[in-house]
């Protein structure tokens, strides 16, 4: 049975914001190593190693490491897809200027590489932050005035979205409120990525659809709420969820485990994607070298552990969906 047999409730959620099967995506990081960087090569590999999986990728940066310009030719070469994420750093909350380190290198960057050949075809999406509002470095004015001032730039390029990505709480309770009306701080924002993570609220993992699946409810709701008659316009996915594999660590009721990310996968991952919503996995590959915390269990590998494949790019799992 589908999971949305076992959901009616939730699948009746947020009708206008969803549609036909969800498309799958998955995060990609850009370092290889600790402080090295990929070049096109090893966007080369791991494009060419999900290419049966998924066409559509998203980074979490574009200046940094170089990522857009090595990773749009490569995806244009194979047909895929990319988001392109720009970082915007804290700022007082009285600032009304877009004057930030990173968000500028990021915009330049974007600036310089997306008019070279067919590297525009390869863009979806120009996301805007990561999680800003949940870490207090911006407040929702703030942000959109980022986003304009991104919008404006790629304002020729009619086929790529500008968004942002936080975490789902955050556009449940009203913090991103103001992206979602035209303002003075600018147009209405049509692509939000929303991260929920069923493992972080300590669910164990044989209910975590079921607490996926409310998060991103809530979001959807209150966002399609706020937008009233223009919600059919907005694109809310979920911009990260996830669980951790054998080798990580546990967080109260959540257990990593790779048996456990696999339930989480054919109930929550292929539920949502059956909800008509499209969503990122976090991550496509293990990432080794990331700093050590521990976990309840005592384990230090936190958040090495993630990857849909290993470090070496070789499946964990069955991720095939239910019928």
């Amino acid at each position: 049975m589908r999971v949305s047999g076992l959901l009616p409730f939730m699948l009746a959620a947020a009708p206008a914001m969803v549609a036909a099967r969800g498309t799958l995506g998955l995060s990609l990081g850009h370092y290889k190593g600790e402080n090295t960087c990929k070049g096109k090569e090893d966007w080369e590999d791991d494009l060419k190693n999900l290419k049966d999986v998924t066409k559509l990728v998203r980074t979490y940066t574009s200046s940094e490491c170089h990522t857009a310009e090595n990773i749009l030719p490569v995806a244009a070469q194979y047909g895929f897809k990319v988001v392109l994420g720009t970082w915007v750093g804290p700022q007082n909350k009285d600032d009304e200027s877009t004057d930030d380190k990173s968000f500028n290198a990021d915009l330049e960057a974007l600036k310089t590489v997306i008019p070279r050949g067919k590297n525009a075809d390869a863009v979806h999406a120009i996301t805007v932050g990561s999680e800003t509002l949940y870490r207090g470095d911006l407040t929702g004015p703030q942000l959109h005035r980022y986003i304009r001032e991104m919008a404006k730039a790629f304002k020729e390029y009619k086929d790529i979205k500008i968004g942002t990505a936080d975490s789902w709480n955050k556009f449940a309770d009203g913090t991103g409120d103001s992206l979602f009306t035209d303002n003075e701080n600018g147009p209405m924002v049509t692509y939000v990525l929303a991260n929920a993570f069923a493992y972080w609220q300590g669910t164990d993992a044989k209910d975590a659809y079921k607490t996926y699946f409310k998060d991103m409810r809530g979001a959807m709701e209150h966002i399609q709420k706020i937008a009233g008659d223009n919600a059919d316009k907005i694109n809310v996915v979920t911009g990260e969820t996830g669980w951790p594999t054998d080798g990580g660590t546990d967080y109260e009721n959540a257990k990593a485990g790779t048996k456990n990310a696999e339930h989480f996968w054919k109930t929550g991952v292929c539920g949502m994607l059956d909800w008509g919503v499209d969503l990122f996995y976090f991550e496509a590959f293990d990432e080794s070298f990331k700093p050590d915390t521990k976990g309840d269990n005592g384990e230090i590998k936190n958040e090495k552990h993630w990857g849909l494949r290993t470090a070496d790019r070789s499946p964990k799992f069955d991720i095939s969906c239910p019928k």
